[in-house]
């Protein structure tokens, strides 16, 4: 057996015990896929991420995996991913720009030290608007049941992973739409299948010092209810940006997690060529090494 650096973190995490948690093993170039696929399985975490040697034009690379598959990308790996390159020295602890390699290509990411630590940032891939077949709209509806949409259609996007994004939206005397949802994990579960990681649902916050809340559910990767989850916030940017109600140079903050006990925060940027930046706070809970 190998001994590996182990770090467990907590991503988009304002303290210890917030955010969502991510497991990091270090030096895994020759661990093979069914190998990593295993780990995650047994860590049953929403994402195990693996640190890897780069390739030219990156300061490090990483594969992503849920507890039941790889994916190209994900935000909260993203981010620990950087924090862990920065925490283990394998990069300058002064940069303030990395390049990331995964599999959904090479990615920009900016790191900022202020007074409340070190805050991280990844571009998201460009996400694209899925096309969809009649056949999904009784699965939708029945997902959607009894939920008060919002302006935003209901649609299908791909950022490295798939997900339907919804917003929902009550009258002010009704309760929250997003916080008190009640989902059918069955109907997500079937409206997902095969070609999408989950659903998440977004609306204006109701709390101070946030702009949306939203939750995020992916019961067919194992996981009923993601604690925080940068995809799937972009793929909600990419949204609101598409049906023109984000410009270039916005920013704004979410609200994740709180449902699971997990209170998360989601810094949400689009630069200037409208492109999404997800970003936030990690912090280290778990230092120490692993055989597998």
């Amino acid at each position: 057996m190998t001994l590996r650096r182990y770090l467990q973190l907590d991503v988009f995490a304002h303290r210890i015990g917030a955010g969502n948690p991510l497991a990091v093993v270090f030096d895994a170039q020759d661990m093979e896929a069914a190998a990593m696929q295993s780990f995650a399985a047994w860590m049953h975490l929403p994402e195990t991420i693996f640190l890897l040697p780069p390739q030219a034009g990156a300061d490090y690379r990483v594969r992503i995996f849920t507890p039941r598959q790889e994916l190209a990308f994900a935000g909260h790996p993203s981010l620990g991913a950087a924090w862990a390159a920065i925490d283990a020295r394998r990069v300058p602890a002064d940069r303030e720009s990395l390049v990331q390699e995964c599999a959904a290509g090479l990615l920009p990411v900016r790191v900022v030290h202020d007074s409340t630590g070190m805050r991280v940032s990844v571009r998201a891939p460009r996400a694209r608007r899925c096309d969809h077949d009649r056949a999904t709209a009784p699965r939708l509806d029945a997902a959607l049941a009894g939920w008060p949409r919002g302006a935003l259609a209901p649609a299908l996007w791909d950022n490295g992973p798939r997900w339907w994004v919804v917003e929902l939206e009550a009258a002010p005397d009704q309760p929250d739409p997003v916080r008190s949802l009640q989902p059918d994990l069955n109907a997500i579960l079937a409206l997902a299948g095969d070609d999408a990681l989950g659903l998440a649902v977004f609306a204006r916050s109701r709390d101070p010092g946030y702009d949306y809340v939203v939750r995020a559910f992916c019961p067919s990767d194992g996981i009923a209810e993601d604690p925080v989850t940068g995809s799937a916030n972009a793929a909600i940017a990419a949204a609101l940006v598409e049906a023109g109600r984000l410009r270039p140079g916005d920013r704004y903050s979410v609200s994740q997690g709180r449902e699971v006990g997990r209170d998360g925060c989601v810094e949400v940027r689009i630069d200037e060529d409208g492109e999404v930046w997800i970003g936030g706070q990690v912090q280290a809970v778990i230092r120490g090494t692993v055989e597998w």
